[in-house]
Order: C-alpha cells, then sequence, then structure tokens
C-alpha cells in the first residue's frame, strides 16, 4: 500500500501575493499512511512523518503529525487550511478544512505568530546595524518581510478567526517596504510594529476560543485512520 495524499496547495510567498522572480514554489500538503506502517519498526511518526523534496519544492506531513502541529499553532500548518484553492483535496482532506476552527487556540495563536515574530525581530536587532555585504541585506529584507505578515495574518486570526491568505496590493508594498528598510537598519520600525502588535493583541478579545477543541480534533483523526483501514482491507487488496 502507499500513501496516499488527502490535501496539497501552493503555500509561501505566491500564495500571500509576496513572491518575486527568484522565489520558488512552495507546496504543502497532507498524507494517510498505510495502517500496516504503524505496525513496524519505523512508524510514520516524528520525524519520519514528513516527506520533504526539492526541484519541485513540496513537504507533506502525515496526518496525525499535521494535526498536532496544527493544534500547536504552527503557521505554516494553519495557512494550508485556509488556502483560495487546492490542487488535490479529497474528500477527507476538506473533512480538515471544514474542522479547520477546531485546531484554534488563542493563547497558542498568540504565542505562534506575535511570540515568535517579536523573538526574531530582537535577533534582528542584535545584527541589523545595516553595514551587512548586499546579499546579507537581501535575506534579512526578507526575514523581515516574512515577519511583518505573521505579524499581520496573526492579529486577524486572533481577532476574527480567519486567516487570510493573499494579500492585497497595499499591504504587499508596505511589507516589501518594511522589509527594505529593516535590511537597512531602521530597526526603530521594526520596535515600533512590535509595540503596535502587542497593543492590538492586548486591545481586542479574541474570536477564538483559549483552547482548542481536541475532541472534534481526535474524532476527525480516528474517521481518517479508520477510512484508511477500510480502503486497505477491501475485497482484491489482499
Amino acid at each position: 500500500m502507499t500513501d496516499t495524499i488527502l490535501l496539497q496547495g501552493i503555500v509561501g510567498s505566491t500564495a500571500y501575493g509576496l513572491s518575486t522572480p527568484e522565489s520558488d514554489v512552495d507546496r504543502l500538503g497532507i498524507y494517510a499512511a498505510p495502517t500496516e506502517k504503524f505496525h513496524g519498526l519505523h512508524p510514520p511518526v516524528g520525524k519520519h512523518a514528513s516527506k520533504v523534496t526539492t526541484h519541485p519544492d513540496i513537504t507533506l506531513h502525515e496526518v496525525g503529525k499535521f494535526a498536532g502541529l496544527a493544534l500547536g499553532g504552527n503557521p505554516t500548518i494553519l495557512e494550508l487550511l485556509w488556502l483560495p484553492s487546492y490542487e488535490v483535496k479529497t474528500l477527507t482532506g476538506e473533512s480538515a478544512v471544514e474542522i479547520r476552527q477546531s485546531f484554534l487556540s488563542a493563547k497558542r495563536v498568540r504565542d505562534a505568530y506575535f511570540g515568535y515574530a517579536t523573538q526574531q525581530f530582537h535577533r534582528l536587532k542584535n545584527r541589523g546595524d545595516g553595514s551587512f555585504s548586499a546579499d546579507t541585506r537581501k535575506r534579512t529584507a526578507k526575514h523581515a518581510r516574512h515577519l511583518r505578515r505573521l505579524l499581520l495574518q496573526g492579529f486577524f486570526l486572533y481577532r476574527d478567526g480567519v486567516l487570510p491568505i493573499k494579500l492585497d496590493n497595499p499591504t504587499v508594498e508596505i511589507i516589501r517596504e518594511f522589509g527594505e528598510r529593516v535590511a537597512l537598519g531602521d530597526i526603530d520600525l521594526a520596535e515600533r510594529t512590535i509595540a503596535s502588535y502587542s497593543d492590538n493583541f492586548s486591545s481586542v478579545k479574541p474570536a477564538i476560543p483559549e483552547r482548542p477543541d481536541e475532541e472534534t480534533v481526535d474524532r476527525w483523526l480516528r474517521r481518517v485512520r479508520f477510512a484508511r483501514w477500510r480502503e486497505e482491507v477491501a475485497p482484491g487488496n489482499f
């Protein structure tokens, strides 16, 4: 038996509208491993539960690992559930999208988006004085854009319970300018942005609960496992 891809779509800068001619096209997906693989020496859990390829750039997570990462508020994982379209979407994959609110919790979303961005900006501050090479500035600008986008998306998810993926043109330009200014040493801009989002997060009542709905996620995961097993034991599969 082979792995079955349940959901797959284009993520990253292409999905956000932030891509450049040099950007790669990144794909992310969920797969269900055959039941028999869970009974061997190396079941598809932990590091064995992800498959990564380059050219094309595709990352696939086994459904159990995906559920754990989503419950933890992992931004890259969560965005898969809010894409406007998919390259692969089975009925089981669609059911993951249908329960996407169940993975959310206010504290984990705030920590994963705002907390991570704050930590990374502090690292930029310690090394960013605008004196690095052009190549380093380019990488720093990209990293700063990534963090600025995380702040924006995380706040909307926290406040509204909806994760925006495709950014409008004015927002794209704001994020691009932010990245360039930070890369040139405008650390004060980064600090003001962090302070502003700190106020934003603190001043609103989150639209998502304090705890994720693990019971719903658990039922969903069990249904996925059962459906996979039933497919494997169907007549003709022995």
